[in-house]
């Protein structure tokens, strides 16, 4: 099978010997069109990867792959890793989107990208980052993923190229790599090829791209002597003879890039393909690679060389006009050279689509070899040439930087103050890795001594969220600097309590904040830091005397009026105070409204997001769930409007379900969990956003009653072998003994549970409606030690009591009932019941109402327990706690009732919104595909789904039958 195609504007030559590869990305295609053979008809997309070292025709066919589906109509998106660029973040994804989105208007933009306009747009280059707060590197690819998922939808098929992928910039290869797992699903084609020697290390997980998506990668091997032959009489004419064509193969090693150009300069040559003619074939060769492919280039002369160096230089892409600068060469000069370049197949012109005109190298080998030529002082005065001559072109530090990278530290204060600049730029465009490249460089150049505090600041706060122990060093640096003003000072210390914090280090991050109180002279600065401190110590396991922190909480908190942030955040902590020591929760809401009135803001990274975070939970312990729900609503779209998709956002719909889970709405509460597990993965393993996330979830499957789903939850995340040295919500110990309660592992769920107690107790945690450790410990002793549990129990009724609220006492009063008698377990029982029906606990509720209709079967009050138990049924029913209404319908069948069908109610019918969205899911389409068809984001798409599953009483597996279909 022979394909033609055209190389670099040059000469068509066949495509030998890849028949299988090619007819791989024919297969591909035609799967794309629903066109394959298994006849589904269905459209189905997929990863193609082509692996090989340089020259053996990975560019070819990724070209062939461009032809076929431009034929067949498809939407073509296509990059090229550079060897020079691979510091440029985001280099790659530009190439894909930019001519897509390039004849568009400014409404076009903002209509394909939606909400993800501020996060995404300077990611591609749309507009310029803005200063503010930055997303993160998993809100940008998000982002990335809605516009390529809009462009899939708008301009279907898609056929998504990159070549020498080896060479793409690390934020674009994270975003491809990961975005690859939607291929199939989205019915789009993404076709790679590297050289798999050359992936740098953070890039190996393209050697299983496409093993993870079903296919092996192809690995091209070089031609055979026979495939060379038929390259060589195709272009040396039919005539060549037999060992002339074999001396080409030994020549080359069965390269094409190399028996292409090889027969090329024979052909320039006149050579006749004869057998006497090897000698010359030979000298040739050498004048096609390496060091005989420098002498040619340094027989075309100065000009000639130095412009081939200034391309080199300034990687791919760039104009001619740029070229000419850092080669410093006229009009005249420029023409001839790139003629004379042209003919030797170096470099040639390429027109871009905005009509520009760049210079490109024949092939990436030649550009490699020429660079690597240049000696080093040249290469390095180059370097800072071309950053002078981008700067001066108007494309900005950001495009700069990366020469600066290259150029010798002088202390020159303008390459500071443009890697400062480049290095803000790409923060704000979601690239911290990049960032914190250039302010390492701009820290050796080195500044001078009034800036350098600032970039050590600069340095530190990029490393934040991904390496806080460097920030904890650079920061250290900062604050040792003579000449550090007391603004930059103070906002120094805030960071670095922030880094300390987030490596464990509370003690230390503590005693920073304390030194520094005690430091300085300001009043405001002073009461900043102790709020700070207290912050940080509520979350310490470790802390020394608890009791003192509390007190001296209290008497901040008496005399502040919440006229600014600081003093609004410690009313916040002296509320949530109050819920963990369990004080009256009417005092707890009296300092929560008081720091909720001056207004909170999650995404302030100065003060943080914990203290909004807790006092939405105190609103919720406080039995006020519907106004904590509002708040972590307004979380997650605030971190959603900056590009927070990371451990922010993943403690927000976690705590969005813990509120249902306490709401009794436990489908609900599991799928934002889910949510927030899914992204707490992506963050990383064992962080305290997986810990809560984790911890939630077991408790959830606890109250569906699906214990085997629950010990799979924690087997898979190590839940129970060792628990985290910060408070997490809730506690894990304590989750741990609930869940080894629930397997009937009676001994071991009271030793955890009585070591959470203990560690809780001494740090005097009280409530039981925070952690209701005590609750789960009277049922573990209540059979073998059921005098113990009355007395456990009874303290926990209690402190319940104590802190007032209607849900928490109703559910002691119901676990009270389970130590004592039947005749005394009916009253409390019923006054369980009577508080339950005052709170918002459902799901208590339910609990409450079944083991009162139990109690009274059981004293031979039939009508009386039917009553119960019915209405226990349907309220576990309503919140899906299925183990729960399984055991009312066994109650009642044992008293001979038979259970009344639960009728569907008008509320149970479906929105529109949700009626589309249910079929869509039903039909097996993903969140993905439903958000691009309802022009919503997949966030919502589940929210959507979370309420279908509620009103039908179903998951995604049920829905065809539910919905009749």
């Amino acid at each position: 099978m022979t394909q033609v195609v055209e190389q670099q504007g040059w000469v068509d030559q066949p495509i030998l010997e890849r028949e299988s590869e090619v007819h791989a990305i024919q297969h591909a295609l035609d799967e794309l069109y629903g066109a394959s053979a298994n006849g589904s008809g269905a459209r189905r997309g997929g990863v193609l990867v082509f692996a090989a070292p340089a020259g053996l025709g990975k560019t070819t066919l990724l070209s062939e792959a461009r032809r076929h589906a431009t034929e067949r109509g498809c939407t073509v998106l296509s990059a090229r890793g550079g060897e020079q660029e691979k510091q440029v973040p985001f280099h790659v994804v530009r190439q894909l989107i930019q001519p897509t989105v390039a004849a568009m208007s400014e409404g076009e933009h903002r209509e394909i990208l939606g909400h993800w306009y501020g996060i995404v747009a300077p990611a591609i280059g749309l507009t310029a980052p803005q200063d503010g707060a930055a997303p993160d590197p998993q809100g940008v690819r998000d982002g990335l993923d809605w516009v390529v998922t809009r462009l899939s939808v708008r301009s279907p098929p898609v056929v998504l190229i990159l070549d020498d992928a080896h060479w793409a910039d690390a934020e674009s290869l994270s975003w491809l790599t990961a975005f690859a797992t939607r291929a199939q699903e989205l019915g789009m084609l993404i076709v790679v090829a590297c050289r798999p020697d050359e992936l740098p290390p953070d890039a190996t997980v393209l050697h299983t791209l496409a093993t993870r998506h079903g296919a092996r990668p192809h690995r091209l091997e070089p031609l055979t002597p026979s495939a060379v032959a038929r390259m060589v009489r195709s272009a040396l004419g039919d005539g060549a003879d037999d060992l002339f064509c074999r001396e080409c193969w030994a020549i080359t090693g069965g390269n094409p890039f190399e028996v292409v150009e090889l027969t090329a300069k024979a052909r320039d040559r006149g050579l006749k393909p004869l057998r006497d003619n090897i000698p010359h074939l030979r000298d040739l060769a050498s004048a096609v690679k390496g060091s005989g492919l420098i002498e040619r280039l340094e027989q075309l002369g100065p000009s000639t060389v130095r412009l081939a160096w200034a391309a080199a230089v300034l990687g791919t892409g760039i104009s001619t006009r740029i070229a000419a600068s850092v080669a410093a060469l006229g009009d005249a000069q420029i023409n001839e050279a790139i003629d004379q370049l042209h003919a030797a197949r170096i470099l040639t012109v390429l027109t871009t689509v905005k009509r520009d005109e760049v210079v490109e190298f024949f092939h990436p080998l030649i550009a490699t070899a020429v660079y690597r030529s240049i000696p080093p002082g040249v290469r390095v005065a180059m370097h800072g040439m071309a950053a002078k001559a981008v700067i001066d072109a108007g494309l900005g530090a950001g495009a700069a930087a990366r020469h600066m990278l290259e150029m010798h530290p002088e202390g020159d204060p303008w390459v500071v103050q443009q890697l400062r600049q480049a290095a803000r730029e790409n923060f704000s465009a979601g690239a911290p890795d990049a960032a914190r490249r250039y302010l390492a460089r701009a820290l050796r150049e080195p500044p001078i001594p009034e800036d350098r505090a600032h970039v050590l600041f600069e340095l530190g706060s990029a490393s934040l969220l991904h390496e806080p122990t460097t920030t904890v060093n650079h920061l250290r640096a900062a604050l040792e600097e003579p000449e550090i003003e007391q603004g930059l000072r103070e906002a120094v210390v805030y960071r670095l309590a922030q880094a300390l914090a987030h490596t464990g280090k509370l003690v230390q991050a503590t005693e920073l904040l304390a030194d520094e109180a005690r430091r300085t002279s300001s009043a405001r600065t002073k009461l900043r830091m102790q709020a700070e401190q207290f912050k940080w110590n509520a979350v310490r396991v470790d802390e020394q005397d608890s009791p003192a922190r509390s007190r001296l909480l209290a008497q901040f908190a008496k005399r502040l009026t919440g006229r600014s942030l600081a003093e609004r955040h410690i009313l916040g902590l002296r509320g949530w105070d109050c819920v963990m020591r369990g004080e009256p929760s009417a005092r707890a809401l009296q300092y929560a409204e008081r720091a909720l009135d001056g207004g909170l803001g999650w995404t302030d990274q100065d003060f943080g997001f914990e203290v909004p975070a807790v006092m939405a939970l105190t609103l919720m312990y406080c039995d006020q769930p519907g106004r904590a729900e509002e708040l972590f609503s307004d979380a997650v779209t605030e971190f959603e409007a900056r590009g927070w998709r990371g451990a922010h956002l993943s403690f927000a719909y976690t705590l969005l379900g813990y509120v249902r889970y306490r709401r009794g709405r436990l489908t609900e509460a599991e799928d934002f969990v889910r949510q927030g597990l899914e992204i707490a993965d992506r963050v990383g393993r064992g962080i305290p956003a997986q810990w809560q996330a984790v911890g939630t979830l077991i408790e959830t499957q606890l109250a569906h009653g699906d214990i085997a789903e629950a010990q799979r939850v924690a087997e898979s995340y190590d839940f129970g072998k060792d628990f985290p040295n910060s408070v997490i919500y809730p506690d894990p110990q304590a989750v741990w003994g609930k869940l080894l309660l629930a397997r009937g592992m009676n001994d071991e769920a009271e030793r955890q549970l009585a070591e959470a107690g203990q560690r809780l107790d001494s740090r005097g945690t009280r409530n039981p409606a925070w952690s209701p450790w005590q609750l789960d410990l009277a049922l573990a002793q209540a059979k073998h030690q059921p005098e113990k549990a009355r007395a456990t129990a009874q303290d926990a009724v209690d402190r319940a009591r104590a802190f007032g609220t209607a849900g928490v006492i109703g559910h002691a009063l119901r676990v009270q009932a389970a130590t004592t008698d039947p005749a005394e377990a009916v009253v409390l029982l019923q006054e369980a019941v009577e508080y339950l029906e005052k709170s918002p606990a459902a799901y208590e509720l339910a609990h409450a109402l079944i083991d009162h209709g139990a109690a009274l079967h059981a004293l031979g009050k039939l009508e009386r327990a039917a009553h119960q138990l019915y209405s226990g049924m349907e309220a576990a029913t309503g919140c899906g706690a299925d183990a729960l209404a399984t055991r009312a319908r066994t109650e009642l069948a044992a008293a001979g009732l038979r259970p009344r069908r639960r009728q569907v109610r008008e509320q149970d019918t479906l929105s529109e919104a949700e009626s589309v969205a249910a079929r869509h899911a039903a039909l097996g389409l993903g969140n993905a595909a439903i958000a691009a068809d309802l022009g919503i984001g997949e966030d919502a798409v589940s929210k959507l789904l979370s309420a279908v599953f509620t009103k039908l009483g179903t998951d995604r597996a049920g829905l065809r039958r539910a919905l009749g279909m």
